[in-house]
């Protein structure tokens, strides 16, 4: 039998519901995301490690699993929270069902909350501190522990999820660039179609000096996706300052906002952040509209100064926010948004071959 779970944010705010997976208690920055799919893609996406996921759609878990979707080795999601968690597999391609899967994982996973209060209450208050308890706790016990939790800004959380050695991930036919991905929480889909466009990668941990990254004579190097407030890893900052100019560079997720940051570009946290498939972007150099994966808590800001040659290339059409620069003098661009679409949408696919087209241009330059 399911056991009674509650759920308690740092101001108080408390949910029931029942817990379905796991047991005992788990914390994290609260967080709701949109997808329509794509679950089990979302809950090993390292870049939501420290985080509780709700999802809004109410079904939760209908097609089932199937190892090829997992984006990491593990979970990295504290646990899940949706309205209905059902054990489905209505889908030839799924080998497992999904509250198994959650099981196996050791995932806390909670059904028969009201996400809909819930993700109500964190798009007015923004994104909260909380626990969720399974056959356990008081509000008042509950709260005290939610506000013992460490907030999201000021972490440097790529350090902990990044890669510990060195790895090769081969082109998918002929080879014809040498990629570095600098691990900042990387997702395997975005390893997929750097080869699928002729990249041998090869993934170095986060803690990777530019000397050392200089010396595996690549191509272009790839900043990846990952967790965390980019202000604080200083480090890879510094990294990619040393690199610019010497290599083409190109940043996805939390992989732009150090690009940005290493630009002259401050970064900020947003109320609630971007998560889910369908947000409109526009990039400003074409006036071309994209619907984009997005899965993030901070933003580059645009302060209206000059950087050098970097300029913001796209635009949120929800808010207005940061969603690309690029540097073209110094072979360097990034997007706020998933062009890999891990769930999501592929409008944005382009953007690997754009990367291969920078790389040529570097070799080109006279």
């Amino acid at each position: 039998m399911p056991e009674p779970a509650l759920i308690v944010l740092e101001d108080g705010a408390s949910f029931t519901g029942e817990a379905l997976t796991g047991h005992g208690m788990a914390g994290g920055e609260f967080v709701f995301n949109t997808s329509m799919s794509g679950y089990q893609e979302i809950v090993t996406d390292p870049s939501y490690a420290g985080q509780v996921i709700a999802f809004t759609f109410p079904m939760n878990g209908d097609y089932g699993v199937d190892p090829a979707r997992d984006e990491s080795a593990r979970a990295y999601a504290r646990a899940v929270v949706a309205r209905s968690l059902v054990n489905y597999r209505y889908n030839h391609a799924s080998s497992g069902s999904w509250l198994e899967w959650l099981a196996d994982h050791d995932v806390l996973a909670v059904g028969g909350v009201d996400t809909r209060a819930l993700t109500r209450h964190l798009r007015d208050k923004g994104a909260l501190r909380g626990v969720v308890s399974a056959g356990g706790g008081d509000v008042k016990s509950l709260r005290a522990a939610a506000r013992r939790l460490p907030r999201m800004s000021g972490l440097d959380l790529a350090s902990r999820v990044t890669c510990t050695a060195r790895y090769e991930r081969p082109a998918a036919g002929g080879e014809r660039f040498h990629v570095v991905a600098l691990d900042l929480g990387v997702k395997r889909a975005m390893l997929g179609y750097l080869s699928a466009a002729g990249m041998r990668v090869t993934v170095v941990p986060a803690g990777t000096s530019a000397r050392e990254i200089v010396k595996l004579a690549p191509d272009g190097v790839f900043l990846s996706n990952g967790p965390g407030d980019p202000a604080a890893v200083t480090s890879v900052v510094k990294t990619v300052q040393r690199l610019l100019g010497k290599v083409p560079v190109f940043g996805i997720c939390l992989g732009h906002q150090l690009l940005a940051l290493a630009l002259g570009y401050s970064t900020y946290k947003l109320k609630f952040g971007h998560r889910g498939a369908n947000h409109p972007v526009k990039d400003l150099r074409t006036g071309v509209i994209e619907i984009t994966t997005q899965n993030h808590g901070f933003a580059v800001r645009d302060d209206g100064e000059e950087h050098g040659d970097a300029t913001v290339t796209h635009v949120d059409l929800n808010d207005g926010t940061v969603e690309g620069v690029a540097a073209p003098g110094q072979y360097a661009f990034s997007v706020q948004y998933h062009p890999e679409s891990s769930p999501g949408p592929h409008d944005s696919l382009y953007l690997f071959e754009r990367f291969a087209a920078e790389m040529t241009r570097f070799r080109e330059r006279s």
